[in-house]
């Protein structure tokens, strides 16, 4: 189980609100994206590894060189099985805007895009009116339905499952040395990923939230 903070109100009205929306049913009209952020370091190689022979793993000098850091924007629609990560030079609130707008563009008949994510400082309105002003900035924010998690719940955030397969199964041990060579990495796998339509299977519910976190729904005050 992960560790939880203390249930205040407002921790439980964010939990019941994510988790009530993870318990509808796939929506075209009403698509629900999780996102979040997975920081990179770039590292360099100094010596070439050497090949590995068959039955061996290659072997890789211990130096290497760092190259500065990167980030990757990991969004993620659970249930349809698709998968939209973006790698970025920074996590700035210019990036996130451009990132939210890349969003919006995938879903261009629904009629709100439910966005999960933590209540981080560029991760609001404000970042998209500072990248392309009040009015277009406003339009391209009231596309989406936000749902924050709690203070201390990222947890609840199924990106954050994202960010592990794509750590897993696309960043491992490698070194990478520079955002060109991240960006094919990470295109490379969306297109395995969205091909195999890799779905999350997200089991925890209200239900059973209440019962292991041992609060009723009339503490929350709904």
């Amino acid at each position: 189980m992960w560790c939880v903070a203390e249930l205040d109100e407002e921790y439980i009205r964010r939990m019941e609100d994510v988790l009530a929306l993870y318990e509808k049913p796939l929506s075209e009209e009403e698509p629900v994206v999780c996102i979040d952020e997975k920081p990179v370091l770039l590292h360099r190689d100094i010596r070439a590894p050497k090949a590995a022979r068959p039955g061996h793993v290659a072997r890789r000098d211990y130096e290497y060189k760092r190259c500065g850091t990167a980030n990757v924007f990991c969004g993620v629609e659970p249930k349809a099985g698709r998968h939209f990560p973006k790698p970025a030079a920074t996590r700035s609130a210019t990036e996130f805007a451009d990132y939210l707008v890349e969003i919006v563009a995938r879903y261009p008949e629904a009629r709100t895009i439910h966005l999960v994510m933590d209540n981080l400082n560029t991760c609001g309105r404000k970042s998209l009116v500072k990248r392309y002003g009040e009015k277009l900035g406003g339009l391209l924010w009231n596309r989406f339905t936000v749902h924050y998690t709690p203070k201390h719940g990222s947890w609840l955030n199924q990106a954050e499952i994202e960010v592990s397969l794509l750590s897993r199964q696309c960043l491992g041990q490698r070194r990478i040395g520079d955002l060109s060579a991240l960006r094919r990495e990470v295109h490379a796998w969306e297109r395995r990923i969205n091909r195999d339509r890799t779905t999350i299977d997200w089991k925890f519910t209200r239900k059973q939230a209440r019962r292991k976190l041992h609060y009723s729904i009339t503490r929350a005050r709904y």
